[in-house]
């Protein structure tokens, strides 16, 4: 994500294996370059309508950005290193990320490393003087690395996105502004998908209130490959009364008013109203602009990050603050699920507790 998806397509063969016996450590500084990657590989978009992941990485997203000025980049692999100063003409390139940090006076740094890690050169970057920061996701492994991270950008007044992920597309926004404006009416519940995927969520976008306890059923142990990630089904409610359902079947997101209904699935955002002629009932409306287009989700983090800066957005749509609500609720449901169901307060008192990933480690 750093910016090698932008010169070819991802090997997976390489990355398998099982969470014991993985076939590519990540944490090795000798890791497998593909050799059919192509450091001058261009874009247009009416050969790549939006399928093929335009502006994957972050380097693209940056260095594509009028405003923006790539100037620096930090990988611990040579090889790797200077592909990306060969492809962006970047010149201050370094093998260690604290160094970097403590020679150049960077205004964005996007942190694109292992998970393990992120929270550590986040608040690192913010102690260099960064003015936003946005990291890959999965954005942390545990609830302390969630803490450090977002406290530290919150005390700096530094924004945080934490990861690219579909919530930064601008119809979020188009979304959130309707039910706030009350196109569905007062609001009545949530309804969020299975698996809840915290580092990958769409849900905690739209609560006005933190939760403050959840429930959870039907776990699986841990997956052969590696994810711990909670597999149920559950609640959540919040401080204002909100409820959240993570129900099997439902949609990425459902919004239920009491004069209507909106939903984003299958890449599409619908909204139903309620109506008087020439029947009363509920109908579906036109969904007004923007509708949702899947791939440049780094750019839409980007332009977050930078209306965070200049003074023009309050918080990212896909924040580090939210990610950290949504990790500590799955967390909650998971410890929920292995109590039989019962009810867990938050915030939770065992900072160390964590999730594994068998999509990232």
């Amino acid at each position: 994500m750093g910016f090698l998806y932008d010169l070819g397509k991802r090997d997976y063969e390489s990355i398998g294996g099982s969470y014991q016996r993985p076939v590519y450590d990540v944490q090795s500084p000798d890791r497998l370059t593909p050799d059919w990657l192509d450091v001058k590989r261009t874009f247009h978009h009416h050969d790549h309508p939006g399928r093929e992941g335009l502006a994957s990485s972050y380097a693209e997203a940056l260095f594509d950005r009028p405003e923006v000025e790539l100037v620096a980049g930090a990988d611990r692999d040579p090889r790797r290193l200077a592909l990306y100063g060969e492809r962006y003409g970047v010149e201050a390139l370094y093998t260690d990320a604290l160094e970097m940090l403590a020679g150049e006076e960077l205004d964005i740094v996007a942190i694109a490393t292992n998970t393990r890690g992120r929270s550590q050169l986040t608040v690192e970057a913010v102690k260099a003087g960064v003015k936003g920061i946005f990291v890959d996701k999965p954005m942390v492994f545990t609830l302390a690395e969630a803490d450090a991270m977002v406290e530290a950008c919150a005390a700096a007044g530094v924004p945080l996105v934490g990861g690219a992920t579909s919530v930064s597309h601008p119809s979020f926004a188009r979304a959130k502004a309707l039910v706030q404006d009350g196109a569905i009416g007062a609001l009545r519940s949530l309804e969020a998908r299975v698996p809840i995927m915290a580092q990958h969520q769409d849900w905690s976008y739209f609560l006005a209130s933190d939760p403050v306890w959840v429930c959870g059923v039907g776990d699986e142990p841990r997956r052969e490959r590696g994810s711990s990630e909670f597999m149920g089904q559950g609640m959540v409610v919040c401080e204002d009364g909100t409820v959240v359902h993570i129900r099997d079947g439902a949609p990425e997101v459902r919004i239920s008013g009491d004069r209507g209904e909106i939903s984003f699935e299958g890449n599409r955002w619908r909204i139903w109203q309620d109506v008087e002629k020439p029947s009363a009932g509920r109908a579906e409306m036109p969904w007004p602009e923007p509708q949702f287009i899947p791939g440049t989700r780094t750019v839409y983090c980007l332009d977050d990050l930078i209306a965070c800066m200049e003074g023009r957005l309050d918080e990212p749509k896909n924040s580090g603050r939210r990610v950290a609500i949504a990790l500590e609720v799955e967390l909650g449901m998971k410890h929920s699920a292995a109590r039989d169901g019962e009810r867990v307060a938050l915030p939770l008192a065992d900072r160390s507790l964590g999730l594994s990933y068998d999509w990232f480690r």
